[in-house]
């Protein structure tokens, strides 16, 4: 297996901006964090409507291929066997889209404490329909139309890769139709490769910024010693210690053993909050929950908020639409390389189903806890989230279980190696498109990869260190993924092209 060189221009240019963004953060965190949170609100109020149109125009693609002709279309040869376990290839397609894991449970635990005392569609706050509205908006925000905004750039990059053979794990291959004779080396690829790095350390850096926090807390809270942002840093360098060593080693040997191990250890620490916590009530609340989001999740989906604007929508929805639009290259590049031998309807009905039953097990299971909690005065979940301590709230949840301090130092482990599952992943997606080429079965050098691995903990600290708490930490991946809107377009443009072409060429019949 070869390594391949490294692409000076996109390189350099990416590494640069990440220095030119992180330094004055460092420098000013005060003056940094109201500019920082006034971009948020500009971005949002005049485009989240465009974020909420080509998310809805995603969904409709993607369903259009998967139940259509084309969801036949194997990546690789018509006979091509795939390279990894269907257990394997499902955890390792979870956790590289769960959006660094331990920030699943970071918004699983205590997501409905911001949206019970603030809820959407005119509802009275903290009302039996506020609580609706609370336990269900989150599955919404992690269910089928989240995993189909990864399974775009997914689909998109790994046709062109296996089937058009396109030399290079990059975004611009997904778009490879518009970029001329020159291809992967036109001015216009550098720009969209550009644009990929940035969304991916954007919104890698958003991730971090909410679990390094939690993580500590939770440990401060075990081992009784006091939190600072000493401490949060030094999670931040123990994650990327981990999955710099997990990138080094490579894909099958790091990467998929961790990511097996990972989704295993946190599904039997759910296991152990459902049974010794309250069990009927997470599992009832849960089964209404789901009913509730199926029956509203077409209004939920287009729901603007035109006439009360309250900022729910964007100060939500379009948020996690832009966090999923930010890593969906990032969750294509990785699932590209691990889904050869897959066709487009597995690929594309997997993420949906199988991302959203994982995220929704978080959602019910660690959400209907911490409810319970709230509700039944044992630990006051939303005055902690509402003094502006999230990550407090979430370690008085976990610690709130029997033999409290063991589980706040197991929740902190599997936090750590959640985030180094999806990190090193990240740091293998920028070493691709910083590759200039990569042909099937090769993968970037090891160094580049343990280079990006690092580059990866720079921008949580600085966004750590700036005051203004979750909100300034949510707005960088909002800004980055912006470029990204049109992008989409031209992955689905571009898609579309190639199957027809190839159809018309091969003369096979799909239907």
């Amino acid at each position: 297996m070869k390594t391949a060189k490294i692409d000076p221009a996109i390189f350099l240019t990416a590494f640069l901006v990440v220095m030119f963004v992180c330094v004055p953060i460092a420098i000013w965190p005060e003056e940094s964090g109201v500019r920082i949170s006034g971009l948020y609100d500009w971005v949002a109020e005049r485009f989240g409507l465009l974020y909420q149109w080509v998310v809805i125009g995603i969904v409709g693609f993607l369903g259009w291929i998967a139940f259509g002709r084309y969801g036949k279309v194997r990546l690789g040869e018509s006979d091509e066997r795939p390279q990894f376990s269907t257990f394997g290839w499902v955890s390792m397609l979870f956790c590289a889209g769960a959006g660094a894991g331990a920030g699943l449970f970071y918004w699983a635990t205590i997501e409905w404490a911001f949206y019970l005392d603030n809820p959407p569609f005119g509802a009275e706050p903290n009302s039996r329909e506020a609580v609706n509205w609370a336990t269900s908006y989150g599955l919404f925000h992690w269910g089928p139309v989240a995993w189909m905004i990864y399974a775009l750039p997914s689909v998109a990059i790994s046709h062109a890769y296996y089937a058009r053979r396109v030399p290079c794990l990059r975004l611009s291959a997904s778009c490879h139709s518009f970029l001329g004779k020159q291809g992967e080396s036109s001015p216009l690829a550098r720009v969209l490769d550009g644009v990929f790095m940035l969304a991916l350390i954007a919104g890698a850096g958003t991730s971090m910024g909410l679990a390094a926090p939690m993580i500590s807390a939770s440990l401060s809270a075990a081992l009784q010693f006091e939190r600072s942002f000493g401490v949060d840093v030094a999670i931040v360098a123990a994650c990327v210690a981990l999955f710099a060593f997990t990138v080094y080693v490579g894909l099958e040997k790091g990467i998929q053993r961790l990511a097996d191990f990972n989704v295993a250890a946190a599904l039997l620490f759910l296991a152990f909050i459902l049974v010794v916590g309250p069990s009927l009530f997470i599992l009832r609340m849960g089964t209404e929950s789901i009913g509730f989001m199926l029956q509203n999740m077409v209004s939920m989906l287009t729901w603007t908020d035109p006439v009360e604007r309250r900022g729910f929508v964007e100060d939500w929805t379009i948020f996690y639409w832009a966090w999923w639009i930010a890593f969906g290259p990032f969750v294509g590049i990785f699932v590209t390389r691990i889904s050869r031998g897959r066709t487009l309807r597995e690929l594309i009905l997997s993420m949906a189903v199988f991302g959203s039953l994982g995220s929704w097990v978080f959602y019910i299971v660690a959400g209907n806890y911490a409810l319970y909690l709230d509700l039944n005065g044992i630990v006051a979940v939303r005055d902690i989230v509402h003094a502006a301590d999230p990550a407090q709230a979430i370690a008085g949840v976990i610690g709130a279980l029997p033999f409290g301090s063991l589980a706040q130092t197991v929740f902190a482990v599997i936090g750590i190696v959640f985030i180094a599952t999806t990190y090193n992943s990240a740091a293998y997606a920028l070493a691709s498109a910083a590759s200039q080429q990569l042909v099937i079965g090769d993968d970037p050098a090891r160094w580049h990869r343990l280079f990006w691995a690092i580059v990866l903990g720079l921008l949580p600290v600085a966004l750590m260190a700036v005051n203004g708490g979750v909100r300034v930490i949510m707005s960088a991946v909002l800004v980055a993924s912006l470029p990204l809107l049109v992008i989409a377009v031209l992955m689905c443009v571009n898609l579309a092209r190639s199957l027809q072409a190839d159809d018309a060429a091969t003369g096979r019949d799909y239907s």
